[in-house]
């Protein structure tokens, strides 16, 4: 893999030059408030939509993030597969994130490349839903166990352990964030702080389980439901790798791109107050341009529009529209922080690219919400993006 620097140095002048062509990027804002002011603090004491994130417990995601990638098999389920085969399946997630981040966060990974063996079998470890923070921290202190003969652990900010193919028991893939004031898992001279372990569900999803489960170590909540019986992905859909990872749009939400730093406070129009802007917005595909305009309803609230485009429907590559949605800071993980507002229009277009929740308003189309005095209008659309009207009464 290619370092941060070197993909930026090849990468910076073929973006910079795309964004000069796309209109009204360069002075896309309308004069609004203070972006802070639509800057939620988050209440849940863990995982939210908050933008005060706790960087002493989360890791910060920015510049080159170093990871160690280690492959572990069991008693009673020997790798039959190469760890490269296993690696295929995660290592793409790092041009995803740092696609996703505008090229503000790489994962620098290295593979190491050799099976080394658990001291349990694969059935013995618990793996299920509602997997407790002790009996994963127990398989992550095995597993760098296991490997510190050969891994120099003190190198990396981050561990990827990546279990057998063969190991169906393993079957999900959690993510490991350190809770301090324990004693953790220890090696070389070094805490391991975050690590993700990767399971069989990684040959479901692929690279942006990467995406998706790095995203904890960050700081973000999962948007789907953590209750049984219902639509897990009600909430959000297929709009947010933290929600729906398959999805046929899944990105990082704008807010989620402002909360992690991607998105720069310029890039971001405020309505806090009573009052009307007009915002020129551009997809968040694009890494130029006002990337969302918030209107906030209360401490922890606020709707957020942005645009989306290259989702892929049944036909195709085809735009979408102005995706809303309300953010709820004291909404726990798993529970909805994020809910996305259905446009529910009468037919769904044969081509296919718009069955996505129902959910992007097009050039002409509105959401209203009463009870807040919030609408957002939807003027105008082109190929780069929507421009809106955000009004707080």
């Amino acid at each position: 893999m290619s370092s941060a620097p070197a993909r930026a140095a090849l990468w910076a002048p073929l973006l910079a030059a795309l964004f000069l062509l796309l209109p009204g990027t360069a002075h896309a804002r309308a004069a609004a408030e203070n972006p802070s002011a639509c800057a939620l603090r988050g209440t849940t004491g863990w995982t939210d939509e908050g933008h005060d994130t706790d960087y002493s417990v989360f890791k910060r995601p920015a510049g080159t993030v170093n990871v160690g990638m280690i492959f572990v098999d069991f008693p009673d389920a020997p790798a039959t597969e190469s760890p490269a085969d296993d690696a295929a399946q995660i290592t793409p997630g790092a041009d995803w994130l740092w696609n996703a981040s505008y090229g503000k966060a790489w994962l620098a990974i290295t593979q190491h490349q050799r099976w080394v063996r658990m001291p349990h079998a694969s059935t013995d470890y618990g793996f299920a839903r509602g997997l407790t923070h002790e009996t994963h921290e127990a398989y992550l202190k095995d597993a760098v166990a296991a490997a510190d003969p050969y891994v120099d652990f003190s190198r990396y900010d981050m561990v990827y352990v990546v279990a057998t193919r063969n190991a169906a028991a393993i079957s999900f893939t959690p993510t490991y964030v350190y809770d301090p004031g324990t004693a953790g898992v220890v090696a070389d001279g070094s805490k391991v702080k975050w690590a993700v372990t990767f399971g069989q569900d990684m040959w479901h999803w692929g690279p942006k389980l990467v995406a998706h489960e790095t995203g904890h170590t960050f700081g973000l909540p999962d948007l789907y439901a953590f209750d049984a019986g219902t639509d897990a992905h009600r909430f959000v859909g297929g709009w947010d790798v933290m929600g729906l990872i398959g999805g046929a749009g899944p990105h990082y939400f704008a807010w989620h791109s402002w909360k992690l730093g991607w998105t720069d406070d310029n890039q971001v129009v405020c309505r806090a107050s009573a009052g009307s802007d007009t915002v020129r917005l551009t997809a968040v595909e694009y890494g130029s341009g006002t990337k969302m305009a918030v209107v906030r309803t209360g401490p922890g609230t606020a709707y957020v529009v942005e645009s989306r485009r290259a989702v892929q429907g049944d036909t195709g590559v085809c735009s979408t529209g102005a995706l809303v949605y309300k953010v709820d800071t004291s909404v726990a993980t798993g529970y909805g922080p994020i809910q996305v507002m259905d446009a529910k229009p009468a037919a769904t277009p044969a081509n296919g690219c718009r069955p996505l929740d129902d959910a992007p308003f097009w050039a002409g189309e509105s959401f209203t919400d009463s009870a807040s005095g919030v609408r957002i209008e939807v003027l105008s659309a082109d190929g780069y993006g929507e421009t809106v009207r955000i009004t707080k009464s």
